[in-house]
């Protein structure tokens, strides 16, 4: 196994982590900044937006620590009361 000095060594070495799984830990990293964004420039804590979408408010702080990953549903309810949706849009690099 490959000793590494950093994390970053360790997450950008292709044979660790794919490029397509590094793409999806981007995404849902960028996703989850977004929506706890989104939630503190409304002025809500993690209890007011449990309130408005009915998910639990722990359920709530373990998506926005990145210890669950939610569902498109889930996502949907979350998103809603902050003003977003989802789209698919075209990859271009």
């Amino acid at each position: 196994m490959k000793k590494y000095t950093n994390f970053d060594e360790m997450f950008n070495d292709d044979e660790y982590v794919s490029p397509e799984e590094r793409e999806q830990i981007n995404f849902q990293v960028e996703l989850i900044g977004k929506i706890i964004s989104a939630r503190e420039a409304k002025g809500l804590s993690q209890r007011d937006l449990a309130e408005l979408t009915g998910i639990k408010q722990p359920a709530i702080a373990r998506m926005e620590s990145m210890k669950t990953i939610p569902k498109i549903d889930t996502l949907f309810k979350i998103l809603a009361p902050l003003g977003y949706t989802l789209s698919v849009t075209p990859y271009t690099k």
